[in-house]
């Protein structure tokens, strides 16, 4: 259990049957009436952002999460296999388990596997990975517009807007927070 008042961002905590992750927080002291903290939560469970106002005296229990590095070993239609690089063992997850983040999967990434009590609570991704263009069209001569940009495909079939002079073949870095180019590798 620890006091409202000690919160910091990152900290995780159980409030109303939910794992709730600390964004933003913010202690109001106004001029008349009590103090009270107003803190911006990430729900580990379903991913949504919401905003609580607490009481000062509130007191809550920290959630212990439990994270664990796994590589991504291959996936069998809808279903996904991890395995933990120390004991070997491996695990199976439903895109529905790993929502938008399954997307950027590929063969032998190393990613963490957030759990609390055993339940499965996130995948945390690399902030940027290395993907080969697979399959994109020659730039055409002429076309020098301002930030001109072409789809390619990559060889994990994720399609990234990507400059002009990127060909067939080159390693390029796509952000995993908005799944845009970010530079050559």
């Amino acid at each position: 259990m620890f006091n409202i008042n000690d919160i910091k961002n990152g900290i995780t905590f159980i409030y109303e049957d939910n794992v709730y992750q600390v964004l933003e927080f913010l202690h109001v002291k106004p001029g008349k009436g009590a103090a009270f903290v107003k803190a911006k939560l990430r729900n580990l469970r379903t991913g949504s952002t919401v905003e609580k106002t607490f009481n000062t005296s509130i007191k809550l229990e920290k959630a212990m999460i439990e994270k664990q590095n796994m590589q991504y070993l291959y996936n069998n239609g809808d279903v996904y296999n991890f395995m933990n690089m120390q004991t070997y063992e491996q695990i199976e997850l439903s895109k529905d388990q790993l929502g938008d983040s399954s997307k950027f999967l590929k063969e032998g990434i190393n990613v963490d596997i957030s759990f609390y009590n055993g339940e499965l609570i996130g995948l945390i991704l690399p902030d940027k990975i290395e993907y080969e263009v697979e399959k994109t069209e020659p730039a055409v001569k002429g076309n020098t517009t301002n930030n001109a940009m072409k789809d390619a495909y990559m060889e994990n079939g994720l399609m990234v807007r990507v400059p002009l002079f990127i060909e067939q073949g080159e390693h390029i870095l796509v952000s995993t927070k908005d799944g845009k180019y970010d530079s050559r590798a």
